[in-house]
């Protein structure tokens, strides 16, 4: 443990290619200052742990867990979000040509596209305080029954595959929508990458994301 050290992932499109839903600067601040916060801390945290199994310190030991889990748990999430987006109006937004097997499965549980997006932000705007939205799949390979989940702050999600999440923390809409979060919630649909989901769905999140074993 003391010789892992995580690195901050690159995105897989420039800054602004979000853009008009979520700004350049947003996407700037929330990559290099957010993610990268949580990447260092949880560094910090594990050269901690290292040292305290070294002089078997049980009771540090268990003092860093929560610092492991929420920092982890930040770059877990932070990895597949910028992973499950996509630039605006490219052709990965659309459900029915990038995403039919994951489509079908939609609209026979939620009876709708639209059934399901509704769903979706009526969970979204729920949460109180900061946390994930999240659409996942039940079973190891992650083709099963679908269900809407949140996480608190940043705990991963569990016993279950993220198909695609939704990062409700204020940093990741406030600059753009102010208190207009339904805006953002609103928005988000216009920038998911259904590619992605439909990968995850049919194929489950493969070994690893960005280095943290899922």
């Amino acid at each position: 443990m003391a010789d892992q050290k995580y690195t901050l992932p690159p995105l897989p499109y420039a800054y602004d290619a979000l853009e008009p839903i979520i700004s350049s600067q947003i996407m700037t601040l929330h990559h290099q200052k957010h993610h990268q916060t949580y990447i260092t801390n949880l560094n910090a945290a594990l050269a901690s742990q290292s040292s305290a199994q070294t002089s078997n310190n049980i009771a540090a030991q268990i003092g860093l867990q929560q610092k492991i889990k929420f920092n982890g748990g930040g770059h877990i999430n932070h990895s597949l979000f910028w992973e499950n987006l996509a630039p605006y109006n490219s052709a990965e937004t659309d459900i029915g040509k990038n995403a039919p097997v994951l489509k079908g499965a939609l609209e026979a549980q939620f009876g709708s596209v639209e059934g399901f997006v509704k769903a979706f932000n009526a969970t979204l705007l729920g949460i109180q305080g900061s946390g994930w939205g999240w659409l996942v799949a039940d079973g190891p390979g992650g083709k099963g029954k679908l269900d809407i989940v949140t996480t608190k702050d940043q705990d991963p999600v569990t016993g279950a595959v993220p198909l695609f999440g939704v990062d409700m923390w204020e940093h990741a809409y406030y600059l753009q929508y102010l208190n207009n979060k339904a805006g953002y919630v609103e928005g988000i649909w216009k920038v998911i990458n259904w590619k992605t989901a439909e990968e995850r769905y049919k194929n489950g999140v493969e070994g690893n994301v960005a280095g943290l074993k899922l």
